[in-house]
């Protein structure tokens, strides 16, 4: 196990709750070869520091630095720690999802279906940058992309899809500044500034999101539940379901996560082209 899977696990857990404490320094433990604290006394950390085996140096001394460290890094990954302004770290969660009973949701303060590119400038800020990608004989999607914004004490890279009908992407092309690939052979078309005002009054229809940290299952399911249904692609890669929140979690051993939401009314738009790509997979 590495320092970051723990840090991580421990962010994602709750943080500064005694349990987790202990389960951290028990990993840390781990980690250097050290016997790990005994739960039934207290200050998990303080028993950490007095088992060291200082009759070894070398190994001493890396101990004594991975705390050093920890002591300057863990208050960046706990919660209500390194707190950014204007941001509250225990707000707008990717796991705070609420339903309105009819169909809809709302997270990080925006409603997928009904909230607005504008509603989205102004609850996240003016850094996003919007622009039709679109893949090789395509008439492509608009998106607007964060490269990085804070989710509670999260970080994540974000993607909002908006609600955009094909005509209309069509003329916004034909509008369009300029045209730059990006990987491989998908396109970045930047609007045109009369368009890119209008497109502020659009809906969005999706939010997707890529945590900075990696995620495993085990953590996804103390989050957000038992999924729905689990769609398997690959022996890396695994769709977890979640019909009532309108969320998709992939689940990349390899790579990093992606979380899909959508109106729980619109959900067949996650699920249906999932299925259509498994079913059509070689066995």
């Amino acid at each position: 196990m590495t320092p970051e899977s723990f840090i991580t696990r421990w962010q994602l857990a709750g943080g500064s709750e005694p349990a987790n404490v202990q389960s951290f320094v028990g990993e840390l433990a781990e980690l250097l070869g050290e016997p790990s604290p005994n739960p039934a006394r207290e200050d998990p950390l303080a028993q950490f520091a007095a088992s060291l085996d200082r009759t070894e140096p070398m190994k001493f001394a890396l101990a004594l630095i991975a705390l050093i460290l920890l002591a300057l890094i863990v208050p960046f990954f706990i919660p209500g720690a390194g707190k950014q302004a204007g941001v509250d770290p225990d707000s707008n969660l990717p796991w705070q999802i609420a339903l309105d009973g009819q169909g809809g949701s709302s997270v990080f303060g925006l409603k997928p279906g009904v909230s607005t590119l504008g509603d989205v400038r102004r609850q996240l800020g003016d850094e996003i940058e919007v622009a039709i990608i679109a893949a090789p004989d395509e008439i492509g999607s608009l998106e607007g992309y964060y490269a990085q914004v804070p989710l509670g004490f999260v970080l994540a890279r974000m993607i909002v899809t908006v609600d955009t009908p094909e005509a209309a992407i069509s003329a916004m092309r034909e509008r369009a500044l300029k045209a730059r690939h990006m990987e491989s052979t998908t396109r970045r078309i930047t609007l045109h500034p009369d368009d890119l005002a209008a497109a502020d009054k659009l809906p969005i229809r999706a939010i997707s999101v890529i945590p900075t940290v990696n995620l495993d299952e085990a953590t996804v399911v103390q989050r957000f539940g038992e999924p729905g249904e689990r769609i398997v692609v690959s022996d890396k890669r695994t769709h977890l379901l979640y019909p009532k929140l309108g969320l998709d979690v992939v689940v990349d051993k390899d790579g990093k996560e992606l979380l899909q939401y959508v109106a729980p009314r619109q959900f067949a738009r996650l699920r249906d082209p999932l299925l259509a790509a498994a079913e059509s997979a070689p066995r």
